[in-house]
């Protein structure tokens, strides 16, 4: 009887979680991929360059700057969403005309 229960309270605790898993899953594909995807792009370039020039050391230079600029996107962009959305959480929290709104 009491395994029975335990077993409810997993499954209900399950389902209710399992939005913000998701949520949080598809974030990290998200942020995964922008990484990825800007060493291959600056590295396709940094290729192109040093094919140019009869050079090995655009490539690697390229992929190091593509990670550095997606690092920096996916902390804008993802950084600046958990901000705004500890924000709304705080001032949702003051009620109707409680707060100071500016």
């Amino acid at each position: 009887m009491a395994a029975d229960l335990d077993r409810s309270r997993r499954v209900a605790r399950s389902g209710a979680d399992e939005g913000s898993a998701a949520l949080g899953l598809s974030t990290g594909w998200s942020a995964f991929s922008y990484l990825i995807s800007g060493m291959i792009a600056y590295g396709a370039i940094g290729w192109g360059i040093g094919k140019a020039l009869h050079a090995e050391w655009p490539f690697p230079v390229g992929m190091i700057v593509g990670l550095a600029i997606s690092v920096g996107y996916v902390i804008y962009r993802f950084g600046r969403q958990a901000s705004v959305e500890q924000h709304l959480s705080r001032t949702k929290g003051t009620g109707a005309g409680g707060g100071n709104d500016r």
